[in-house]
């Protein structure tokens, strides 16, 4: 077997190979290596394995981020939940770690990460604090409403009841979706992804993308990016206003998406990922979302820790609270630079 780095005129064949792979996701798409060149313009390194008839046998994208204050890293996929190696056969799956680990070391990156859904016993250093929250799905958004307990169905016509309406579109709703979002992220102290990824998102995988926002009169209030592989229905990025929280359009935001999933015939519903226990995980368990392992792997040069580049850190602590005070322009304006390196 060879392993090799793909060019535009392989990506018809790995969407082949990825449309019959059961290990595939969406973030395993070639067009990826576009839409974060021209989001962030980072260099992607699309790895394929072939066998001698040049059959692909697995595939392994990777991002390459380098800042001075998060590092030089690998990632397969940075600012998604999945990502990593796929295959079936354990020597292609061999042959694409020594080759990603190869280019860590030409590029003398602190580390590689592999974002797995399934564990590479390769005695690499991993974390699986996170989850994946996903729901199965009956045929019809009745069945889905009526197998909700009776709390969690009054929860849902509050919103209702307060006059808020909802639609689903693609780049008409992106504004709304980006003026939630962006706000949301400012109050949890954290940067925001510039409004071009969304919109190059969009535009590259328009079968698979769609926004759904909750309005209160014309005013967005909560909104989410729903994506679409096979048969799963993804919301990777959700936020709502705090101001109308007593009014809960998260509740509405997530079950017209859970609705618009079964009227689509996706049988899965994917929350995101969460951390078992928080906030975030009991609201999304009190839907029926189970949780699903997820296993991130480091290669660390010179049996290194493991970084931790999360909110959870002591040492972001300060800039985090300095960050929910800055102007909102300040943090749309700043927000692009910090977080493209962020994985």
């Amino acid at each position: 077997m060879l392993v090799r780095v793909a060019d535009l005129k392989d990506s018809d064949r790995i969407d082949v190979y990825l449309k019959t792979s059961d290990q595939s996701s969406l973030y395993h798409d070639y067009l990826w290596g576009e839409v974060i060149w021209k989001s962030f313009h980072q260099k992607t390194y699309y790895l394929i394995c072939e066998d001698q008839d040049g059959s692909i046998q697995g595939v392994l994208p990777l991002v390459h981020l380098k800042s001075l204050l998060f590092g030089n890293i690998l990632v397969s996929m940075p600012f998604f939940n999945y990502g990593g190696v796929i295959t079936k056969e354990e020597t292609a799956r061999d042959l694409l770690i020594q080759e990603a680990i190869r280019i860590a070391q030409e590029k003398k990156s602190n580390y590689l990460e592999l974002r797995q859904e399934v564990p590479l016993n390769k005695g690499f250093p991993m974390k699986t604090n996170k989850v994946s929250m996903r729901l199965g799905l009956p045929k019809t958004p009745e069945e889905l409403l009526k197998s909700f307990p009776s709390k969690l169905r009054s929860q849902i016509r509050v919103p209702q009841k307060a006059g808020m309406s909802v639609r689903i579109g693609r780049m008409e709703e992106l504004d709304s979706f980006y003026s939630v979002f962006s706000i949301n992220m400012r109050d949890l102290g954290t940067p925001v992804y510039p409004i071009r990824f969304f919109r190059n998102i969009l535009e590259r995988f328009p079968g698979n993308t769609r926004i759904c926002t909750v309005y209160q009169e014309n005013i967005p209030v909560a909104s989410g990016f729903l994506a679409g592989w096979k048969d799963k229905l993804e919301i990777p990025w959700a936020s709502s206003l705090r101001q109308f929280n007593r009014m809960s359009p998260n509740m509405l935001l997530y079950w017209s998406s859970m609705a618009f999933a079964c009227e689509q015939g996706y049988a899965v519903f994917d929350f995101g990922r969460s951390t078992v226990g928080e906030s975030t995980f009991r609201f999304k368990e009190q839907w029926g979302a189970l949780p699903v392992p997820l296993y991130w792997h480091f290669w660390m040069p010179r049996n290194k820790p493991v970084p931790d580049l999360t909110t959870k850190n002591p040492k972001y602590r300060v800039a985090i609270s300095l960050w929910k005070r800055l102007p909102l322009p300040v943090t749309r304006f700043l927000g692009p630079r910090i977080v493209k390196n962020i994985p």
